[in-house]
């Protein structure tokens, strides 16, 4: 799998650097400034691409077809930039681990020195961490964007930052506060905490955002790690309309975030909080995530998607419909 996954990153990297020099005209040092990659690495990248036939009249590569389910996405209006990796399995785990992979190579190539790195917690953010690597250290701070809740690694956003920081050979800040507090005037005065307040201030600076994007579909979806609603809860949840967690929050079909009084006591920036942010990349996929998606699109929070073929290609499928 890691070696499946280091092919298509590896290819992918080699189809932007060709792209950049051949088509565009760039040389091989601004390819390697835009691209976080050292000159000589930009230079072997190409002689690799020379020697595998890659390089004729025309660039081919095997995931032309990616490329195309990348700008049809693009197309749609929903989000700026797409990054489509090849689904390879049915398995929920082998497929995020690899749109995980995705992600983290786009964030090595696109993370500059003093960017402010805004993180959710999640599967998908954690499958990003675990695939990250990076040529140089990067000079970045990483920040939760939410409070965390214990007893899950990918629940534990604090962790998740830290790691993320390590892996950079940036520096991470920690948020000590709940996901949820009990009571929403207990929420006002954790947000008020100086400490808190400091680190939810620098989030609303970020210049890059990573999160995820939660089902509530189905009684394994990922809201329920963060707070495990009740049956008749979890029942009325359709009937409101709700059809994806981000950032914490409940969001309707149509990305408003719904009014649920969970959503009162987050501790949490807000999802339009982070439309101020440069670069928000959202990491999704899987068959119950399509809906979730769609949702999150639709209100405007996401700039870049990275999510799987078949997920991608069922998202443009459904796109026009109401649900």
């Amino acid at each position: 799998m890691n070696d499946m996954n280091e092919d298509f990153t590896s290819l992918r990297q080699m189809h932007a650097v060709l792209v950049r020099h051949f088509i565009e005209g760039r040389k091989q040092a601004e390819i390697a400034e835009a691209m976080n990659l050292s000159t000589s690495k930009v230079n072997r990248i190409i002689a690799q691409a020379r020697r595998s036939g890659m390089v004729k009249i025309s660039i081919e590569t095997p995931f032309q077809r990616l490329m195309e389910i990348e700008q049809k996405l693009a197309a749609t209006g929903l989000v700026r930039e797409a990054i489509v990796s090849p689904t390879v399995s049915d398995n929920d785990g082998t497929r995020l681990a690899q749109v995980g992979q995705a992600a983290a190579a786009h964030l090595a190539e696109t993370l500059r020195d003093g960017d402010i790195l805004g993180i959710s917690g999640g599967k998908a953010v954690a499958a990003v961490v675990d695939a990250l690597s990076v040529e140089r250290a990067i000079d970045v701070q990483v920040v939760p964007l939410t409070g965390g809740v214990q007893g899950k690694f990918h629940t534990d956003v604090n962790n998740l930052a830290s790691r993320m920081a390590e892996r950079l050979g940036g520096r991470s800040l920690q948020l000590h506060a709940p996901l949820f507090a009990e009571r929403a005037d207990q929420r006002e005065m954790l947000m008020n905490l100086g400490a808190v307040k400091e680190v939810m201030d620098l989030g609303r600076r970020a210049t890059v955002c990573l999160v995820g994007i939660g089902s509530i579909t189905t009684p394994g979806s990922s809201y329920f790690d963060l707070h495990p609603l009740s049956a008749p809860d979890r029942a009325m949840l359709p009937g409101m309309g709700v059809m994806a967690e981000f950032l914490g929050h409940l969001v309707h079909d149509r990305g408003q975030v719904a009014h649920f009084a969970l959503n009162q006591r987050l501790v949490a920036l807000r999802p339009d909080e982070i439309r101020r942010c440069g670069r928000v990349i959202a990491v999704a996929a899987g068959e119950d995530k399509v809906g979730p998606v769609r949702s999150v699109l639709r209100g405007g929070y996401v700039s870049v998607l990275v999510t799987d073929e078949d997920t991608a290609t069922t998202i443009l499928a459904t796109n026009g419909d109401s649900a």
